[in-house]
């Protein structure tokens, strides 16, 4: 199936401007140094203040970005009351403890996604270093590609603040009234470990951040911390929690634009995963490393960033179908992991 997402409004608010897209409800854009080159935030008219979701990365030109938006909508008379984060990755937490510093409020996540981010700040080098090295090993890296691993603990902490040392815990089914009105937290899991999506049915307004996106999909990885994790089980399986929504929600994800058509873009996810499998099934036909895997699933140019996302979304779809019996896995004597669909006649027997 083909989806069309229903953007109602055209184009999107410059680096330090806003947008209103609901009532009370302002759409932030801000740029992200990835490919992926940009991300939504936003901020909702609390009464006599704001609330925040979601933060940006950490670096000079994002706190620019917020020194403006700060001239133009807070004051004294109506200022920042708290930041919520809905999940721990950088162009989310980043700016956190930044702005919760900066505006002396307290913080809002679940308690997964804030110990998630203390974790990768606090952790010493050499503890993530006995995480990923022999995780990437199993999957087939080359000597090549082992040389990334070694300095990719350090770059969370270079652009993400120190977060706050407590918090506010949300968890499923709480309301956080904002303004008046009733935000009902959705707790979905895959992406991350327990990502907050904000639903006001008063707005019919949905705030997506990564687990709804209108044009790609966001990343379902296996985690060197949990190894043979099923999170692409977790993610569909979280897809359901919208099944109650309104078919005229406005959707507001985190990257690309507010849309419509949520029932039709969930459908549209789920197929597109279901094609990734039978990929997945195709590419271990013959026994395969997880990186031969990755080379059948992403035929593109891959940098140094994106080969992470993607050995880890191919280990996801390699575990979901490990677990419905569907691929064996077995340890080489090269210390790899080879995986092999299981033939149909063996399957039936």
């Amino acid at each position: 199936m083909t989806f069309k997402p229903d953007y109602p409004f055209d184009g999107e608010p410059a680096p330090g401007e806003t947008r209103e897209v609901a009532p009370g409800v302002w759409w932030l854009r801000m740029p992200l140094p990835f490919a992926l080159n940009h991300i939504n935030l936003w901020i909702l008219d609390d009464g006599e203040g704001w609330t925040l979701v979601d933060t940006g990365v950490q670096n000079d030109e994002i706190k620019a970005c917020w020194e403006t938006i700060e001239k133009k909508h807070f004051t004294p008379e109506k200022p920042v009351k708290r930041v919520i984060v809905t999940h721990f990755h950088p162009d989310h937490v980043g700016l956190a403890g930044w702005l919760c510093e900066r505006h002396g409020v307290e913080l809002t996540m679940t308690l997964a996604e804030w110990t998630q981010t203390r974790m990768n700040i606090f952790e010493p080098a050499a503890s993530k270093a006995a995480q990923m090295a022999p995780f990437y090993k199993l999957a087939g890296f080359d000597a090549e590609q082992m040389e990334l691993v070694s300095g990719r603990g350090a770059y969370y902490s270079r652009i993400v603040s120190e977060p706050p040392a407590r918090f506010n815990r949300i968890e499923e089914g709480d309301e956080v009234m904002v303004g008046g009105h009733a935000w009902r937290i959705i707790i979905t899991e895959g992406h991350a470990l327990k990502h907050a999506c904000l639903y006001c049915a008063d707005k019919k307004v949905l705030i997506s951040g990564d687990q709804i996106l209108p044009r790609i999909t966001p990343n379902v990885s296996v985690q060197a911390q949990e190894p043979d994790s099923n999170p692409l089980k977790l993610f569909m399986d979280s897809m359901e929690k919208f099944a109650d929504l309104p078919a005229d929600t406005l959707v507001l994800p985190s990257h690309d634009w507010p849309f419509r058509g949520l029932h039709e873009r969930l459908a549209h996810m789920r197929e597109h995963h279901h094609e990734r499998l039978e990929a997945t099934l195709a590419a271990c036909a013959e026994p395969a490393t997880g990186t031969q895997v990755l080379n059948q699933l992403f035929t593109r140019k891959l940098d140094n960033h994106q080969i992470f996302f993607a050995i880890g979304e191919s280990l996801a779809h390699v575990h979901y179908l490990m677990n419905q019996g569907r691929i064996t896995r077995r340890l080489d004597a090269d210390g790899a992991y080879r995986y092999e669909a299981v033939k149909e006649m063996e399957s039936a027997a």
